[in-house]
């Protein structure tokens, strides 16, 4: 469904936005892949892997999601946006609690509105599992973000646009994240844990940029898509990484979960389960005759999809294969 088409990825220089267009060049011939982002030295850098003489159908676009004027030049004749970008980092976020609802909330409502008024087809924006139970702001913007993606389908009127969601777990290798941290620390023979008892979902990036280039075909608005992840020990983690490394418990960090959660007790009257993953769907009623529950199954009421009584489980020798 890309061939021939023009794609938007805002925060496109980040890990997944390299990582999408990689796939987009590699596995698809669309007309155009946009990369939109704010910071000029990681677009100079990303071009130097996907130089726009070596892949005509690049572009590479400075902007703000904050500035909506700019999203409406940057959105015409788009046919498909993915929404990447955001301020994630937990302690920066509390600290510049402003800022991220800027970027996050305000900046969600600017790409709705632009993509709206500019006949985009499918928008499909990334959340992340502090978005459910949020104990801290960055989770407390994602889960506004979430509720303006999907109510975005309910005044979009008589225009094409729709809007979903894809939330997952945390991203193995990706910027920021702890499995990187863990390897630059590997080599002071020392790995600071927060608590041993911690569990983490986890995700590859090509796994992540897969799944989201899925659910384009698969959606029809207002759902939040969940993809079955495996859990694993923050403990078991580092241990796979550095078995003779001493561990330094330091506790948790504020707002941090012991355990995060995919979906909610209070979610589970409108999932969905299928055989790769779950369907969150939307609490407007008049949309439920869009939505297909083809090989797919009500979960139970008392369902709730955390990383502590998670199924499936990650076990070293895949986390190395994963990292390697």
């Amino acid at each position: 469904m890309f061939r021939d088409k023009t794609i938007l990825i805002t925060g496109g220089t980040g890990s997944f936005g390299q990582k999408c267009t990689e796939i987009l060049l590699r596995n698809h011939k669309p007309k155009k892949v946009i990369i939109f982002s704010r910071d000029e030295y990681k677009q100079f850098e990303m071009s130097k892997v996907y130089s726009p003489k070596q892949f005509a159908c690049i572009r590479y676009f400075l902007g703000d999601i904050r500035d909506i004027q700019r999203l409406h030049r940057a959105f015409s004749g788009v046919d498909y946006i993915i929404h990447a970008a955001a301020l994630k980092q937990i302690p920066a976020t509390e600290y510049n609690p402003f800022e991220a609802i800027k970027t996050n909330i305000l900046g969600a409502s600017n790409l709705i509105n632009a993509a709206i008024d500019q006949g985009v087809k499918k928008v499909i924006a990334l959340s992340t599992d502090k978005a459910a139970n949020p104990i801290n702001l960055y989770g407390a913007t994602k889960l506004c973000s979430d509720k303006l993606f999907i109510a975005g389908n309910a005044y979009v009127g008589r225009d094409q646009t729709t809007f979903s969601v894809v939330r997952y777990g945390n991203v193995i290798g990706s910027r920021g994240s702890v499995i990187p941290y863990f390897l630059k620390k590997r080599k002071d023979g020392v790995l600071p844990v927060t608590d041993k008892r911690m569990t983490r979902f986890w995700i590859t990036l090509e796994q992540s940029v897969m799944f989201v280039l899925e659910n384009f075909s698969r959606m029809v608005g207002g759902e939040i898509f969940v993809p079955k992840l495996p859990s694993m020990k923050i403990i078991d983690l580092a241990y796979s990484i550095c078995p003779q490394c001493e561990l330094e418990f330091i506790g948790i960090r504020p707002g941090e979960k012991l355990h995060e959660v995919l979906i909610s007790k209070d979610d589970a009257q409108n999932t969905i389960e299928f055989d790769r993953f779950y369907i969150i769907k939307p609490h407007f009623n008049y949309f439920e005759r869009r939505f297909h529950e083809d090989n797919g199954k009500q979960v139970n009421e008392s369902f709730e999809y955390n990383s502590k009584h998670n199924t499936q489980w990650l076990n070293s020798k895949q986390l190395m294969e994963f990292i390697h």
